[in-house]
C-alpha cells in the first residue's frame, strides 16, 4: 500500500494533505553528482647544491599519472614547475627525480609507504623502509 508523506506525519504536524492527483516536484539535482572535481595548482621548486648541477629535474606522481614532468631551469641552481589540475580533497603520492633518480625534497607534506610496483620503483630508501612523498591536496 502506498502512502503519501503527509499520511505518515503525526496529526497536527501542520502539514496540509496534498491534492490526490498532484505530483510533487522533486529537484533533479537530488543525489546527482557533479562531473567536475575540485582541482588546484601547485608550484614545485628545487634548488641544487652548488657542487653538482643536475642535467634534469622532474616531478612524478599520482597527479601526473606517474609520467615525469620536467621542471624548468631558472637561474644557476634553481628549477621550477607549476602543476595544474591536481585533484583536490585527496592525498597524492609523488617523487622528485634528479637525473632520473629519486631525490630529497624538503617541501613535501610527509612520507608514505609506496602502494604498488609503480610507486616502489621511485621510492627513497629510508631507515623505516621505502618511502614516497605525500601531497595533501585540499581545496576550499
Amino acid at each position: 500500500m502506498l502512502h503519501r508523506l503527509t499520511d505518515l506525519l503525526p496529526k497536527g504536524a501542520g502539514a496540509k494533505p496534498a491534492h490526490p492527483h498532484a505530483h510533487a516536484k522533486v529537484p533533479h539535482t537530488i543525489g546527482a553528482r557533479s562531473n567536475t572535481k575540485p582541482t588546484y595548482s601547485r608550484v614545485f621548486r628545487f634548488k641544487a647544491d652548488h657542487a653538482k648541477q643536475p642535467q634534469s629535474v622532474e616531478i612524478i606522481g599520482s597527479f601526473t599519472h606517474w609520467r615525469p614532468v620536467p621542471l624548468a631551469h631558472h637561474g644557476a641552481h634553481s628549477w621550477q614547475a607549476n602543476i595544474e589540475n591536481i585533484e583536490g580533497n585527496k592525498t597524492h603520492h609523488y617523487m622528485l627525480l634528479v637525473d632520473g633518480q629519486p631525490a630529497a625534497y624538503p617541501d613535501s607534506d610527509g612520507y608514505a609507504k609506496p602502494e604498488g610496483a609503480q610507486e616502489e620503483r621511485y621510492a627513497l630508501t629510508t631507515l623505516r623502509g621505502p618511502r614516497v612523498y605525500m601531497l595533501f591536496a585540499q581545496t576550499k
